[in-house]
């Protein structure tokens, strides 16, 4: 079986997993694309040789099997009821909203329509990351005690982007909190937040933050640190660590190759890999493979609705706690 995909918006990340799609992995073919930016949805198909559709409704209309949501983040609802009830299975990137409310309206759509759906974790999917986990899972560290995770990026994005990106908690932690999860296997019960404008005023004057610390207690008792930061001069920082009663699993970061080259005057590595497209590229891949195996064998997919819904609570919580200076329990956030 040929599991056949529309890729709506085609934008860098859009672009990037339709080239994945049609040319990387087995059992996968995009069969049209579709973006609100006519000439980059004609660029791509044209690179690709699909057809291009000239809206929504259009793209909905071409024979599939999926789509896969890599529209703006305030369109992505929208898109999953049309497609939900277009019959279509989905897949739709991170986040599925910045409101919870219409988190809440997408994944009932979802279900009434009883289509399978994956949300764009991908960093589950990981190798390292995903050893890490299965560490946990497999009892090898027994009762898990810490996790500790680590993310910052090489230099900020522009204030633009900024503006209308739901904020540092919802934009780039997120991945974070859905880390925690996973690494832990356990849902989180508070948040403790803080942050700080260290990088750019000009974050801080579009009402955002650079820099942050976030600590989760989960229902198991496990305990996460994340900390997080808009810019590190020296690459970009990737690193997971859990810790438990029997010993430790790490993944750590990588760098543009793995020699090393010493002498009297020290040991040098290369620098890390620059960022997310380079450093997460088999997660990418895997990802995609994993919905197209759900697809063709009737399965569920592996990172599902629940899984978009609580990072986005969790993000909440911790927006709350940084403006209260308090913990904050997850049932306190409502839609």
């Amino acid at each position: 079986m040929t599991v056949r995909i529309v890729v709506l918006g085609v934008g860098r990340i859009g672009s990037m997993h339709a080239d994945y799609l049609h040319r990387r992995i087995a059992g996968a073919e995009v069969v049209g694309v579709f973006d609100v930016h006519a000439e980059t949805a004609q660029a791509v198909g044209a690179e690709l040789g699909v057809p291009v559709a000239a809206t929504l409704e259009d793209a909905l209309a071409i024979e599939a099997d999926a789509v896969a949501i890599c529209t703006s983040t305030d369109t992505h609802v929208d898109c999953m009821v049309a497609a939900a009830q277009a019959g279509r299975a989905i897949f739709c990137e991170k986040p599925v909203s910045l409101d919870l409310a219409e988190v809440d309206r997408g994944l009932a759509a979802v279900a009434s329509a009883g289509v399978a759906m994956q949300i764009g974790f991908n960093r589950r999917f990981d190798p390292s990351h995903k050893a890490v986990a299965d560490a946990v899972r497999s009892g090898f560290l027994g009762d898990v005690h810490l996790v500790r995770i680590t993310s910052r990026d090489p230099a900020p994005p522009p204030i633009s982007y900024i503006e209308v990106s739901g904020g540092l908690f919802n934009d780039m932690t997120i991945h974070d909190f859905d880390m925690a999860r996973y690494v832990t296997g356990s849902e989180v019960e508070s948040v403790y937040a803080v942050g700080a404008v260290r990088v750019d005023p000009a974050i801080g004057t579009a009402g955002d933050i650079d820099t942050a610390v976030v600590v989760l207690t989960h229902e198991n008792g496990a305990i996460t640190t994340i900390d997080n930061s808009r810019q590190a001069v020296y690459g970009y920082d990737q690193r997971v660590e859990a810790f438990g009663s029997e010993g430790i699993a790490k993944s750590e970061n990588m760098h543009e190759h793995q020699a090393e080259l010493g002498n009297a005057q020290g040991v040098s590595r290369p620098p890390l890999q620059h960022f997310f497209l380079e450093r997460y590229t088999a997660s990418y891949l895997d990802q995609w493979t994993a919905f197209v195996a759900a697809i063709e064998h009737g399965e569920d997919p592996p990172v599902n609705g629940a899984d978009g819904r609580a990072p986005l609570v969790i993000g909440l919580a911790a927006k709350k706690s940084m403006h209260e200076g308090r913990p904050v329990r997850i049932e306190e956030i409502r839609p």
